[in-house]
């Protein structure tokens, strides 16, 4: 009976002593007003600005934000069979909302007036935004015009994109589709894409693209340079 004695003796004075000390049995922590660290550098840091108002969901906003940017383009181009030069003009994935939505439109004509080519195409992309590579349905519209044969109707194809670094800062695509498809004036397109950023908000693109028809087969070659919102 004695060492029972004891033990709820001890079992009581150990009860007192923490409920008396209650900072033995909580866990520090600390907050970001507790960082230890000047103002200027949390005024001049938006990160710290935001991680103090509330802790991101880091894993959530990597998934979902768009490892590459709108682009708007605007360069020269070169069709070798016809020796003749040209411009390209367009805008590529403005982002409908926080979908995988995006709309894409471009401009080609060569300055002796042979070669045209106007189109607008909705993309749509199958994995997360924040991916490094991703896959894309096209749905769209696209007019033909060379020296050989005119077609326009419904362009449908896929996009590949590889994503190199996020941001824009450097990214390759490689794009298959095909206007008027099922038809007599049906054409593929090829093109192959490499953009590579020299400041934050301008890109260097060369785009290499290989139009087949029944009619003929050409390739126009570009370098184009791309605006970032």
């Amino acid at each position: 009976m004695r060492w029972q004695l004891s033990a709820i003796c001890f079992g009581v004075g150990l009860s007192w002593g923490l409920i008396a000390a209650p900072g033995l049995c909580d866990t520090p922590s600390k907050s970001a007003q507790d960082l230890d660290l000047s103002p200027e550098i949390i005024k001049d840091s938006p990160v710290l600005q935001r991680w103090r108002r509330q802790v991101p969901n880091v894993l959530e906003d990597i998934k979902n934000d768009p490892s590459f940017p709108t682009k708007v383009r605007l360069g020269y181009s070169y069709v070798p069979s016809e020796q003749a030069f040209g411009v390209n003009v367009g805008v590529e994935d403005v982002f409908i909302g926080r979908t995988g939505l995006t709309v894409s439109g471009e401009y080609q004509a060569t300055f002796n007036g042979q070669r045209e080519a106007y189109g607008a195409d909705l993309h749509y992309y199958l994995r997360p935004l924040g991916s490094y590579i991703n896959i894309a349905a096209v749905v769209g519209y696209r007019h033909l015009e060379t020296n050989s044969y005119s077609t326009d109707g419904v362009n449908l194809g896929a996009k590949l994109l590889f994503v190199l670094s996020r941001g824009g800062a450097a990214d390759i695509s490689l794009t298959q589709s095909w206007v008027a498809p099922g038809t007599g004036e049906e054409v593929g397109l090829t093109t192959l894409s490499v953009g590579y950023a020299i400041t934050r908000n301008l890109r260097i693109s060369t785009d290499i693209q290989q139009q087949n028809a029944r009619q003929d087969k050409d390739t126009r070659l570009g370098v184009v340079l791309e605006w970032i919102p």
